[in-house]
């Protein structure tokens, strides 16, 4: 929706309006020719009028329910004034009517005016319906998109878990093995630790021996006369 073109239409049709809302009274004060120029002036400037309405409705499309639902309603009361309007110069236009051929043609306007309105009404009705038809499918559709992109993300996410869960178990298995290879050093070490006490124990005894012989020896050979 181009606000600023929306604008222009809307001075456009006030500028229209203006302008044919004088003509049902300068009817009423022409005759003849005159009159029939200024009759012909009204259908044309109401024609223009009329398709700046239309000009409205379409850049309409789009806009926010907040604007476009007061827009429409006063685009309805903008034909509604043309077709009294229209329904005004047709009255003035006929001269010599009496009163009760006055009543009656105005009755049949009335009648088409109301006609018209229902229509309009209707037509607006059925357009504000096919922009919400096209927004909810528009939101269906941006819907059926985030799913899709949800579910790409849940399928990346699974991934990455069962590879986070295949990094675990390799993980835990380095650490049993781990495990396993601490419980057999500490084999190992006490094995080594008990034989290094063993032979502390025989050096000793050997040394032990070794020093009883050197002892009997020096005995033997300078104390024993």
């Amino acid at each position: 929706m181009s606000s600023e073109e929306l604008e222009k239409l809307h001075e456009m049709y006030k500028s229209l309006y203006e302008e044919v809302k004088l003509m049902p009274e300068r009817v009423q004060r022409c005759q003849g020719e005159e009159r029939k120029r200024i009759v012909r002036d009204f259908d044309e400037r109401v024609s223009e009028a009329e398709e700046v309405l239309q000009g409205m409705e379409q850049e309409l499309f789009g806009a926010p329910s907040s604007f476009r639902t007061p827009m429409s309603t006063k685009i309805r009361l903008y034909r509604r004034d043309l077709a009294k309007l229209q329904r005004d110069i047709r009255l003035s236009a006929t001269p010599g009517f009496s009163s009760h051929l006055g009543d009656s043609r105005q009755g049949i306007y009335a009648a088409q005016n109301d006609q018209s309105t229902h229509l309009q009404s209707q037509r607006a009705l059925l357009i504000q319906g096919t922009e919400s038809l096209n927004n909810a499918s528009k939101s269906i559709e941006r819907s059926q998109q985030i799913a899709a992109e949800t579910d790409m993300i849940g399928t990346d996410i699974i991934e990455e878990l069962g590879e986070q869960r295949d990094q675990l178990d390799r993980t835990r298995d380095r650490l049993v093995h781990t495990g396993e290879n601490l419980s057999r050093s500490r084999k190992i070490l006490r094995a080594m630790s008990r034989r290094l006490v063993t032979n502390k124990l025989l050096l000793s005894v050997i040394i032990i021996m070794e020093l009883a012989i050197l002892g009997a020896v020096v005995y033997l050979k300078f104390f024993r006369k």
